[in-house]
């Protein structure tokens, strides 16, 4: 690993990406085989770097070392002023020399502790967010399709960075604590029994108030949790529905209801925090009484000579010292308590057992695009069928429209053939072979999709074609633009293909956003190619430009076209008519409008 430093504008860290790669294996295995416990699966998430946190605990007790023996030191100093020896200016020199060692000490092996701990600390995060984008990517599409993508944002982001607390928390401050809490006691213990029996009564009101308020604190902690999650989807929401909002004036519509979302989030947050600050009202008032107790017993104890007077600083500073390590880890257990919740949160996605299982699949080396469906059955769920037993052939090469009424079941058949969802019943063959006995990576290189509604990043439009192809000529991206009949609109572009289209081609209309889509389908060279409402956002000028294209695109390719304009499947080698789940009906445009079937009767509606 190299070191930090600034270079030309260039960033170089501690952080190497196969390394991280490697951690994130570790990190989806440590979440599999733990028992669930969020404490020991922390310690599993820094399984890897058990040299580093070694390190980084054995620097953090040093650093702190000056604030365990100065409580010493200032009583000896006022104890020598009160006794007057006759070595006073040695023994006070004695002493100013070992508390400005300690300062010394404190800085180097803090600067340490921080190296170790940060680099093992920010490997741990950037190996959570990649195991959990690689997860999001293994999962499969019904997942997605249950899960608001703002709770998947809410985990990558917020959840990570609680986890992040978490664990400066547990590695730091509560070894911290417990160094801290362990020395005085040792200190105090020794020097004076009976101040120690003070501490003693302060141990089992710390357990009291820790079972008495805990439930509590979990409680409205994953309360919080959840409605954050869920107002974090409805933000998302509302910012892609902007232009429909304002397009059908329903502003107020919307502030109403973000504005019940966030009153909602506000009033979980408010039992979260009254519960968490009754906790910290109570044990301040309990321990500061203590604490008050202390200063009055050492301070009558000296006046009975049995303690000497400075020792009343040293015994005041340590049961201090006590009584703020329990205090402190009070307050840190609602932070505990968020951070484990957020532990338990990744893991509704590092756990998630709905992934696309390629593993020991037949990987396919090419694809000529025969498909059968044979007695195929699909629904969602027990009381929604889809698909009631269709059955459907297509051969290589061949380039077949599916038509029929909304919710017949067209976008159900395109998902089958993708390998998005699985047959309920039935079978699927691809190229004679199950679809379910293959890899669907390596079968999806051989497929482009065109969807209904195109999926664009923030970038250019070069970027957008190119997405997934970097090895792409320019010669070969001109050809593409005007087989997409892209050309007139780049041209008129200010940065041609390098301009930028903003948020999901906001920059763009609609016309122009599915002719990059279709460029990048046409980039891949496919076997197979699924149109799905290709020319849904075009006019009919610009449709008749693009139904040419693509009529040159399926030539020697197996194409499924999914259309709502009948016209434009006129060309297609046979058209299947699917309702309610099965095909009713397939053969050429002239021989299904000749037969006056259900085809016909399609037709002549939109006529």
């Amino acid at each position: 690993m190299s070191k930090r430093f600034k270079k030309k504008d260039k960033l170089y860290t501690n952080f190497d990406n196969n390394e991280i790669l490697r951690e994130e294996d570790n990190l989806i295995r440590c979440y599999g085989k733990d028992d669930g416990h969020p404490i020991r699966i922390l310690f599993g998430l820094y399984g890897r770097h058990k040299l580093g946190m070694s390190l980084s605990s054995l620097f953090f007790l040093l650093k702190s070392l000056p604030t365990l023996f100065l409580p010493i030191i200032t009583a000896n100093v006022i104890n020598l002023a009160i006794d007057k020896p006759d070595d006073i200016i040695y023994k006070f020199i004695l002493n100013g020399i070992g508390a400005l060692l300690l300062l010394v000490m404190n800085f180097t092996t803090n600067a340490v502790h921080l190296k170790t701990f940060n680099v093992a600390k920010r490997s741990v995060e950037a190996s959570l967010r990649g195991a959990m984008v690689r997860k999001l990517q293994q999962l499969s599409i019904s997942f997605h399709k249950e899960v608001a993508s703002g709770k998947i944002q809410s985990k990558i982001m917020r959840d990570v960075e609680a986890v992040e607390g978490l664990s400066a928390q547990v590695f730091t401050s509560i070894l911290g604590l417990v160094l801290n809490f362990a020395f005085a006691v040792t200190v105090v213990l020794v020097k004076s029994p009976t101040v120690f029996l003070m501490v003693l009564i302060s141990a089992p009101v710390a357990a009291l108030l820790c079972v008495k308020f805990h439930g509590s604190m979990r409680k409205t902690s994953h309360d919080f949790r959840k409605e954050i999650e869920r107002t974090s989807s409805e933000v998302m929401d509302m910012v892609e529905l902007i232009p429909v909002t304002r397009a059908h004036a329903l502003e107020n519509q919307e502030i109403s209801k973000l504005t019940n979302e966030v009153t909602r989030v506000a009033e979980r947050g408010y039992r979260m925090d009254w519960v968490q600050g009754m906790f910290g009202a109570a044990h301040w008032i309990t321990f500061t009484l203590f604490q008050i107790i202390c200063l009055f017993f050492t301070g009558y104890m000296a006046y009975l000579g049995k303690i000497k007077v400075g020792d009343i600083t040293l015994y005041q500073s340590y049961f201090t010292t006590i009584v703020g390590c329990i205090t402190t880890l009070m307050n840190l257990l609602p932070i505990l308590i968020k951070g484990c919740e957020s532990v338990n949160s990744i893991g509704e996605i590092l756990n998630a057992g709905d992934i696309e299982d390629n593993e020991k699949k037949l990987k396919l080396t090419d694809l000529r695009g025969e498909y059968d469906f044979e007695n195929v059955r699909f629904q969602y769920d027990a009381d929604t069928p889809v698909l009631k037993g269709l059955d459907l052939h297509v051969k290589p090469g061949e380039t077949i429209a599916l038509v029929g009424e909304s919710g017949s079941g067209k976008s159900t058949i395109l998902n089958l053939v993708i390998g998005f969802n699985k047959a309920t019943s039935g079978t699927v063959k691809v190229d004679g072979v199950d679809i379910n006995d293959i890899d669907l990576h390596s079968y999806r290189q051989f497929i482009s999709v065109v969807p209904q509604n195109t999926v664009l990043f923030s970038g250019t439009i070069r970027e957008n074609i190119t997405y997934g192809r970097g090895d792409i000529s320019e010669e070969e991206l001109g050809y593409v633009i005007d087989m997409a009949k892209l050309r007139s609109v780049i041209d008129k572009l200010p940065n041609g293909l390098d301009t930028c289209i903003g948020e999901h081609g906001g920059k763009l209309s609609g016309g122009q956003r599915q002719r990059i889509s279709i460029a990048r389908a046409i980039i891949r060279h496919p076997n197979v190619i699924i149109f799905d409402e290709a020319t849904s956002a075009l006019d009919t000028a610009t449709e008749r430009e693009i139904q040419e294209a693509i009529n040159n695109l399926c030539i020697g390719r197996t194409t499924f076209i999914v259309a709502h304009r009948l016209s434009t499947i006129r060309n297609a080698d046979r058209i299947a008519v699917i309702k309610e789940g099965r095909c009713v009906e397939i053969g050429t445009y002239d021989d299904l409008m000749a037969k006056k079937g259900e085809f016909y009767t399609l037709k002549q509606l939109q006529s």
